[in-house]
């Protein structure tokens, strides 16, 4: 029954929150885009608590407490990197595109192809909805854990408190709702972390678990720590850098931000969010050194907590893995809204909103699959991400491709990386996972580039 009521107070909150500081917005270029002026703080705090999906607040744990050092490293450190390397991209479109909304449509107005932006709108809108399905998963393992309601159940739920806020006003309401979630998560990670160090032997059993729970994962260079990278370091990382430039909530944010403030928003939301995963991967560790053995490795964080702490706990962590997962729910639920433009040229609110609903239509179909894993989704959507990587940098930095060779090269991606790497990581196979990461991000932008030389020598002999 307590659960029930968290999430009644969880949806009254937010709805507080977006009641206070927004309007219902019924412009359609506001809904998507806000006034195209957001600050540096509201900002920072809604990329951080955006990039906080599920993976940030339980893979984390899990490679700190399967892989030590090497695992957290290989996590941690490329999400972080991957917002700081995506800010002269982020004032770039910003700069090309003032008054843009969308990733595919600014690709759009760069080739004048059709295709080029179908093709990106595909890429966009298969991440969100494979982004809300593992959000919806991962948190509805949790909650129906603690309550013993029904899985299913708490998905749809978790999907319709995510829906209230972000149909009212849109982006404001996905940022301002943003920013009190991350305020949420931070102060649970300042309390727990320092409170499990001052437990007895808390510091010693960090160091001990910091080499994984068999203890010989200490070292990123060892034998175990390169069969880390090449397993889960090197796709992760790939990936990862790829992240933001394959996500349009990203690019709606980039169009969202005043463009003076951009560069700083995003570097302090990549220090904002870095807390979070650390703080998540420290417990990781602890759970390590002091020999506990969880239920379930991929919540290791979650049993650690419900194991060591009062009861009373379980309610401020409640709110904190909530926070996290539907911040990144609601940030998909306005990135669909705004790919609706790519096929609506009216710029209908009513259509926007349908496209939110099926996106949570299919996230929770997808989330409630049986046997699906966390950790496998987040592998597969993170190389999706990275099918158009290097057309959009090479775009963005003035590289002239064509229409064609853009479309053939993601599709390219689609069809020969995306499946190695979905069968390495379906059998765990280290070195097909590689290969597939590797040939998902390089063979769009080398299929780009010599799509392009053709063309141009092409013409050049008929001239």
């Amino acid at each position: 029954m307590y659960a029930v009521i968290i999430l009644v107070a969880y949806f009254l909150l937010m709805m507080g929150v977006t009641l206070a500081f927004t309007k219902k917005e019924k412009n359609v270029e506001q809904f998507y885009v806000g006034n195209r002026k957001m600050g540096i703080w509201s900002s920072a705090m809604s990329i951080a608590a955006t990039w906080i999906w599920a993976p940030a607040l339980f893979v984390s744990a899990e490679k700190a407490y399967t892989s030590g050092i090497p695992g957290l490293f290989w996590f941690l450190v490329p999400n972080i990197l991957c917002l700081i390397i995506f800010i002269p991209f982020a004032k770039q479109i910003k700069t090309q595109m003032p008054q843009g909304i969308t990733l595919s449509g600014y690709m759009e107005e760069k080739y004048l192809s059709k295709r080029v932006k179908y093709v990106y709108t595909f890429q966009l809108t298969s991440l969100t909805i494979l982004s809300t399905a593992v959000q919806l998963l991962a948190g509805g393992k949790i909650v129906s854990g603690i309550t013993g309601m029904p899985f299913w159940i708490i998905t749809i739920i978790l999907a319709l408190i995510a829906f209230s806020y972000a149909q009212f006003s849109g982006l404001r309401a996905s940022i301002f709702t943003d920013t009190l979630q991350m305020i949420l998560i931070l102060i649970t990670c300042i309390v727990l972390v320092p409170w499990a160090l001052n437990m007895e032997n808390g510091i010693q059993h960090l160091i001990v678990g910091i080499g994984g729970h068999t203890g010989s994962y200490g070292s990123l260079l060892s034998k175990e720590g390169l069969e880390v990278f090449w397993g889960f370091g090197l796709p992760t990382a790939i990936g990862l850098i790829a992240g933001p430039f394959g996500d349009q909530c990203f690019w709606q944010r980039a169009f969202s931000i005043h463009e003076k403030k951009i560069g700083k928003a995003f570097l302090l939301g990549a220090i904002l969010f870095g807390i979070v995963p650390l703080s998540m991967g420290i417990l990781g560790f602890i759970a390590a050194g002091a020999g506990f053995i969880p239920v379930d490795q991929s919540i290791v964080n979650f049993e650690l907590i419900t194991y060591l702490f009062p009861k009373w706990v379980a309610v401020l962590v409640l709110f904190m893995l909530i926070s996290g997962l539907l911040s990144t729910v609601d940030s998909n639920l306005c990135a669909v809204a705004s790919l609706s433009t790519d096929f609506v040229k009216t710029n209908n609110l009513k259509v926007s909103k349908m496209g939110m609903i099926i996106l949570l239509v299919l996230g929770i179909a997808i989330a409630n699959i049986p046997e699906l894993s966390v950790s496998h989704l987040f592998l597969m959507y993170g190389t999706l991400r990275a099918t158009t990587l290097l057309p959009t940098v090479m775009t963005l930095k003035g590289v002239r491709l064509s229409g064609k060779g853009v479309y053939y090269g993601v599709l390219v991606s689609f069809m020969i990386g995306l499946p190695i790497f979905a069968y390495g990581t379906l059998l765990n196979i280290s070195s097909y996972k590689t290969l597939g990461s590797l040939l998902t991000v390089l063979l769009s932008g080398i299929v780009a580039v010599g799509i392009t030389v053709r063309e141009k020598r092409h013409e050049t002999i008929f001239r």
